[in-house]
């Protein structure tokens, strides 16, 4: 390739880079490690439309936002983002929707030796259709088995990489005889542009719920200290008049002061049985027509005998 030929093809990147910053709001930058140029291609088609992926030079990234900062300064957050192995996903729409597409284009790839793992691995307990033959290899892992119905089983869960470890030869044969491919790769997205603002991709799975939820948590922290060091707020205002109200209250009952409020209480106070409710149970049989006018009323007292009459004696008369 010519001199000219690079300078122009840099100018076109340059130009479509600078279009693109203008054009679209929001950016998302991801993390492009492991990922092939046939799974780049499927990830931009699911995205036509609905967003624009952009891969580049970190060099001539950066030498594009600073040549176009005077126009938006804004973009000068951008810079420190551009390290590593980074593109840029330039979005218009929704950004949860263009974070659902990409996590739906990841593949599942084998434990490669020498990869870094992104996840735990654990090897499930069962049958893995190994001939006994095998027995010596998962011996020489430390992995517990058996010989069942002519092949091996594991008997155990067998936790065998942890995230962040290198992979080694032993694991990843292991896990190609088990055909099982634990890691999947695809688009990362490591931080979210948003018209100069950055912030952490753990917020686009945010629920109305949970942003009602830490606002409220918010506005309560918010309360609590404007209630401590005697500050009024809009947050603290409602519980300083509640408090307020309580204490005029108080004062109130100890002394003579009155108020309708505190009037009704102190007749509550002195006289704590005319706000009681009467409540009558009634037991009937089943079938029995139910009284509903209201509570029955009382039964007739049952009459007091009367008195007996005393021997009246003759005063001697026959004595």
């Amino acid at each position: 390739m010519s001199g000219a030929e690079s300078a122009g093809r840099k100018q076109a990147y340059f130009a479509k880079l600078i279009s693109y910053l203008d054009e679209y709001p929001k950016i998302l930058i991801v993390g492009v490690d492991n990922v092939g140029s046939s799974q780049m291609q499927k990830i931009r088609k699911a995205l036509r439309g609905k967003a624009a992926v952009l891969m580049g030079k970190n060099t001539m990234i950066r030498k594009a936002i600073r040549g176009h900062i005077q126009n938006n300064p804004k973009l000068e957050a951008l810079l420190p983002q551009v390290k590593g192995n980074v593109g840029f996903v330039f979005v218009k729409e929704e950004l949860g929707y263009v974070k659902k597409v990409i996590a739906e284009n990841r593949v599942a790839a084998p434990a490669r030796v020498g990869a870094i793992a992104p996840s735990n691995v654990i090897v499930p307990a069962g049958p893995t259709g190994l001939e006994p033959t095998q027995t010596a290899f998962l011996q020489a892992l430390n992995i517990a088995s058996r010989i069942a119905k002519g092949t091996i089983e594991i008997i155990n869960d067998v936790p065998l990489i942890k995230m962040g470890d290198k992979v080694n030869n032993s694991q990843s044969t292991l896990l190609q005889k088990l055909s099982i491919f634990p890691f999947s790769y695809g688009l990362e997205i490591l931080q979210v542009y948003d018209d100069g603002a950055l912030y952490d991709p753990k917020v686009l799975d945010l629920s109305d719920d949970d942003i009602l939820m830490k606002f409220h948590s918010g506005v309560r922290n918010l309360a609590c200290v404007s209630l401590q060091v005697g500050l009024p707020t809009v947050a603290s205002l409602p519980h300083s008049l509640a408090r307020g109200y309580k204490n005029v209250l108080a004062v109130a009952l100890a002394t003579d002061v009155m108020f309708p409020a505190a009037a009704k209480i102190k007749d509550y106070l002195k006289n704590p049985g005319a706000f009681a409710t009467t409540t009558t149970t009634t037991t009937t049989k089943p079938g029995a027509p139910t009284n509903t006018k209201g509570p029955a009323a009382p039964a007739p007292k049952a009459p007091e005998p009367e008195p007996e009459e005393e021997d009246v004696g003759m005063g001697g008369l026959f004595d």
